[in-house]
């Protein structure tokens, strides 16, 4: 099955194996030993991860060393981006508007006396 970034950010447990996998490469066990959770589970999230292509495992001798692939999460970014030009249009002309009235309650209020 094909995940994408966004299933793989879900996860807080991801986000945080993502979080240390950001600062250096770690073998498997190094990052299983920063949970309180099987290793089995871990390598799920890490085997998530890799398919998703926020993760890539290079072998070494022996060991198994994850690194982080974050171009992937330019995808989360734009999509966010979007909903932030919306709202920053829509909290502008809220702005706006509040002024206009501000404006109009000091006009009238100036009337009166």
């Amino acid at each position: 099955m094909r995940r994408d970034v966004f299933q793989a950010i879900a996860d807080p447990t991801r986000r945080e194996i993502i979080n240390m996998l950001s600062h250096r490469s770690l073998n498997l066990n190094s990052v299983a030993d920063q949970f309180d959770v099987s290793r089995p589970a871990i390598s799920k999230h890490i085997k998530i991860l890799t398919e998703c292509g926020l993760v890539v495992i290079r072998q070494q001798g022996r060991e198994r060393f994850c690194e982080a692939r974050l171009d992937q999460l330019n995808e989360v970014s734009d999509w966010v981006e979007q909903y932030r030009s919306f709202w920053t249009a829509k909290l502008d002309s809220l702005e706006q508007y509040l002024a206009s009235l501000q404006n109009k309650k000091k006009k009238h209020g100036k009337r009166k006396k």
